[in-house]
């Protein structure tokens, strides 16, 4: 064979080749967007690059596969929906104390699902394996709580704070935390579904609702 058919051959193989590599890198490219959703692009912005963003969403996985995650026993949901209709009762007498205790609420219930709650950043990781469409919510719901304890959290922040709070404690529970009620008062803080944004919630969208819960 001459050196003219061996190159073209050569040439072709690269290009398969390349093809495949190609073809390998955008199925895991799609399978972390699929995984993450909202979170891949802040990762990949925090970070600066595509691949520095996807080798961390990676190691997240890894991670994530090492953890002992259990489900909640029935008795465990009954007791975690129970408190948490509590804190929203609490709310209209206390919004601060009820934003509080939504947050103790919040972490013990990540800790019993067998995620730990040591450091705040380790946990949002661990977190956004399974509920990134929800992460976002307990972030400003979080900076809302620290402010709060700061004294510069408005009512209306607050009632935001225990929206965005509810959106990861129904993901994490599984199911809606109160049951639907036939009476309401705008007093209470906003239901919202676990993934919209809490600033569209209109007057309809008020404790005692009972919106759906995140799919996963």
């Amino acid at each position: 064979m001459s050196g003219g058919p061996i190159i073209v051959l050569v040439i072709v193989l690269l290009v398969v080749l390349a093809a495949i590599a190609f073809a390998v890198s955008a199925s895991r490219r799609k399978k972390l967007q699929n995984t993450f959703g909202p979170e891949y692009d802040r990762v990949v912005a925090d970070t600066g690059s595509r691949a520095d963003g996807e080798k961390e969403l990676r190691e997240r996985e890894k991670r994530h596969a090492e953890l002992e995650l259990k489900p909640l026993s029935a008795e465990a949901t009954a007791k975690y929906s129970a408190a948490w209709e509590e804190v929203q009762i609490r709310f209209v007498d206390n919004p601060e104390e009820a934003v509080a205790t939504a947050d103790d609420l919040t972490t013990e219930l990540i800790a019993e699902r067998g995620y730990p709650t040591g450091d705040y950043d380790d946990q949002l990781a661990n977190l956004s394996v399974d509920h990134a469409r929800t992460l976002g919510h307990y972030r400003d719901a979080h900076e809302i709580s620290r402010r709060s304890k700061n004294g510069e959290a408005s009512t209306e922040d607050l009632r935001q704070a225990l929206v965005h709070y509810r959106a990861l404690f129904a993901d994490l529970l599984g199911e809606n935390p109160v049951q639907g009620s036939t009476t309401t008062t705008t007093s209470e803080p906003s239901a919202v579904p676990a993934q919209t944004d809490a600033r569209t919630v209109n007057d309809a969208d008020v404790a005692g609702t009972r919106p759906d819960a995140t799919q996963r």
